[in-house]
C-alpha cells in the first residue's frame, strides 16, 4: 500500500475537500490518499507574503511520519525544496507537475490563474523548471481563490479565459494555475478542445509512479537534512531536532 499525503498549504478545509476528490479520482487502488491542510497559515496564497507564511504549516505536514510520498497543492509550490529536505520520499509540487505534463501533450501550453499578481510567479516557475520555451502565455482570471468556491460565474470566466489564452497563445493544452481548479478540467476541455492539465492530479500520479519506481530525493547534496540548530522566537518551535521529524507548529 502507498499513502500519498496531499498538503494543501492554506487553511481551508473546503478547498481541501476538493483537493482529495481530485487526487483520489486518479490515485491507484491500491494507493491511500491523505489530503491535509495545516492549522496554521493563510487562508489562501495570493501573494509572496501569504507563500512565505504558508511554509511553516506546510513543513509541520510534510514532517509527519507515515507517507511514502507528496503533493504540494498551490500553484506557486511554495516550501517545495524545504519539503525535499524533510521528506524521506519524493515531494511533487503541482505547478511542476502541471507543466511537465502538459509540455507531453504538444509543442507549447499555456497557464491559466487566478489574479494577475501571481502572473509573474508563473512565468519564474515555468523557466526555473525548464520550460520557459514551451509556456506560450499566462492568463489571470482576476477570480480570488477563495471566489472559486462561490462565485457562480467562475466558471464560465475561467472557460472564457482559457479559450482566449488558446487564440492569444496558439498552445496545445491548458495547465490550470491553481490547486482550486482541480475539479474544472474535464468540462473545459470538452468546451475549448484541447487538453486541460490540473496539477494536482498530475502530481498525485507522478508521486505514486516515483514511489512505485522506488525513487526519491537525493540526499547527498543540498537536499540532505538541514543541520540541527537553535531558532528564535516565535519560530522556535519549527527548529529540528535530532530525530526523523520536526516538532508540531504551536497552536
Amino acid at each position: 500500500m502507498t499513502v500519498v499525503r496531499v498538503v494543501n498549504p492554506n487553511t481551508t478545509a473546503s478547498m481541501t475537500a476538493t483537493i482529495s476528490r481530485a487526487a483520489r479520482a486518479v490515485a491507484l487502488p491500491g494507493t491511500v490518499v491523505e489530503a491535509v491542510n495545516p492549522d496554521t497559515g493563510p487562508a489562501s496564497i495570493e501573494s509572496h507574503y501569504d507563500e512565505a507564511l504558508a511554509v511553516p504549516g506546510l513543513l509541520a505536514e510534510i514532517a509527519r511520519a507515515g507517507a511514502d510520498g507528496h503533493v504540494i497543492a498551490c500553484f506557486g509550490d511554495p516550501g517545495l525544496d524545504a519539503a525535499r529536505e524533510l521528506a524521506s520520499g519524493p515531494v511533487v509540487g503541482i505547478a511542476e507537475a502541471a507543466m511537465h505534463a502538459a509540455s507531453l501533450l504538444g509543442r507549447g501550453f499555456s497557464v491559466v490563474t487566478t489574479l494577475a499578481r501571481t502572473e509573474g510567479r508563473a512565468w519564474d516557475l515555468a523557466r526555473a523548471y525548464g520550460f520557459g520555451e514551451r509556456c506560450r502565455g499566462v492568463h489571470s482570471c482576476e477570480i480570488p481563490v477563495l471566489a472559486l468556491e462561490t462565485d457562480p460565474g467562475a466558471r464560465a470566466v475561467i472557460t472564457s479565459v482559457c479559450r482566449r489564452a488558446l487564440e492569444t497563445d496558439g498552445s496545445d493544452a491548458i495547465v490550470l494555475g491553481c490547486a482550486g481548479m482541480a475539479d474544472l478540467c474535464g468540462e473545459i476541455s470538452a468546451a475549448v478542445g484541447v487538453p486541460v492539465v490540473d496539477g494536482v492530479a498530475a502530481a498525485t500520479v507522478l508521486v505514486e509512479s516515483l514511489v512505485r519506481l522506488g525513487l526519491s530525493t537525493g540526499k547527498l547534496g543540498e537536499f540532505a537534512r538541514p543541520p540541527v540548530k537553535p531558532y528564535a522566537g516565535i519560530l522556535q518551535p519549527w527548529a529540528l531536532t535530532g530525530s526523523s521529524n520536526c516538532p508540531d507548529p504551536p497552536v
